[in-house]
C-alpha cells in the first residue's frame, strides 16, 4: 500500500542549448572582437542635478561652453538685437544712428566750424554721415561676437581653459553635443549673420554715397566761390578789355555799341 503512494518519479529534464550566428553583413558592429564589459554607473551626477553620469560629463567650464556661450550673447546688449524682429531691428539701429548724429555729430559740425551759415549742406550732411559710421561700427562689433559663438557650435572640438591662458584644452564633442550645436549654429546663428553681412553692405553704400556728396558740394562751393570773387559786375566791357588786353583781341577794331 505504501508503495501505490509514493509519488512516482519526475520525468527526467531535457535542457536543449541552440546556438545561432547572424551573418556578420547584418551586424552593425564588428563579431570577432569581445564584447566589453560595461561596469556600473555612477549616479553621484544625478544627485548634483546633471542628467548625464559622471564619466560622460563635459570637461569645458559652464562659461565656456558654446551652448551657454550662445545663450549669453542672445540675450546681452547689443547683441540681441540682431536675433530680433527684423523691424525692431532696423528701428533701434536707426534711432540710435539719428541720436548720435543730433547730440553729437551735428553740434561738432555745425560749432566746430566758423561760419556755419555759409555751408548748412555740408554741416547737416556730415551730421549723418557720423550716425551712419556709429551704427557700422556697433554692427561690425555684433557680427563679430556672432561669428565667434557659431564658429564654436559648428566646429567638432572645443578650445577651453581651465585656470588661465596657460592651460589650454581641446574637447571634443560627442556624436550628440556635435549634432545639437550644428543644428542650433545651421538654423539660428546663420541667419543672423547673414542679416549683419546685408546691414553692412546697406551700410558701406551709404558711407561712400555721403563721401561723394561731401566731395561734390565742396567743388562747386570752390568753384562759386572763385567766380565770384573774379567777376565785378556792371564794369565789363570789350572797350575796357581791350584796353587792358589788347593782344587777346589780336587787333581788331573796337565796336561803338560795346562803349560803357
Amino acid at each position: 500500500m505504501a508503495s501505490l503512494l509514493r509519488r512516482p518519479p519526475s520525468p527526467p529534464v531535457f535542457t536543449a542549448v541552440f546556438s545561432f550566428r547572424p551573418p556578420s553583413h547584418l551586424l552593425p558592429f564588428e563579431t570577432g572582437k569581445p564584447f566589453r564589459r560595461i561596469g556600473p554607473v555612477s549616479f553621484s551626477s544625478f544627485k548634483n542635478g546633471s542628467s548625464r553620469p559622471s564619466e560622460t560629463e563635459c570637461p569645458v567650464p559652464f562659461d565656456q561652453q558654446p551652448i551657454n556661450e550662445y545663450q549669453n550673447l542672445s540675450t546681452s546688449f547689443p547683441f540681441s538685437w540682431a536675433s530680433g524682429d527684423l523691424v525692431e531691428y532696423c528701428s533701434r539701429l536707426f534711432v540710435t544712428g539719428a541720436s548720435f548724429a543730433l547730440l553729437v555729430g551735428l553740434p561738432v559740425a555745425w560749432f566746430g566750424v566758423p561760419g556755419p551759415e555759409y555751408e548748412p549742406l555740408k554741416r547737416i550732411l556730415g551730421a549723418a554721415s557720423s550716425g551712419v559710421f556709429v551704427v557700422t561700427l556697433a554692427v561690425v562689433r555684433m557680427y563679430l561676437g556672432w561669428a565667434y559663438v557659431g564658429n564654436r557650435l559648428l566646429s567638432a572640438t572645443v578650445e577651453y581653459e581651465e585656470t588661465g591662458w596657460y592651460d589650454g584644452q581641446v574637447w571634443v564633442k560627442t556624436a550628440e553635443v556635435l549634432a545639437r550645436d550644428r543644428l542650433l549654429g545651421s538654423f539660428t546663428v546663420k541667419p543672423v549673420l547673414n542679416k549683419l553681412k546685408y546691414t553692412l553692405v546697406a551700410l558701406g553704400v551709404t558711407l561712400f554715397l555721403c563721401a561723394i556728396l561731401l566731395l561734390n558740394i565742396e567743388g562747386v562751393e570752390k568753384t562759386s566761390k572763385g567766380a565770384a570773387d573774379r567777376a565785378i559786375p556792371g564794369v565789363y566791357s570789350d572797350d575796357s578789355a581791350r584796353s587792358f588786353e589788347p593782344d587777346a583781341f589780336c587787333g581788331e577794331p573796337a565796336d561803338p555799341d560795346d562803349s560803357v
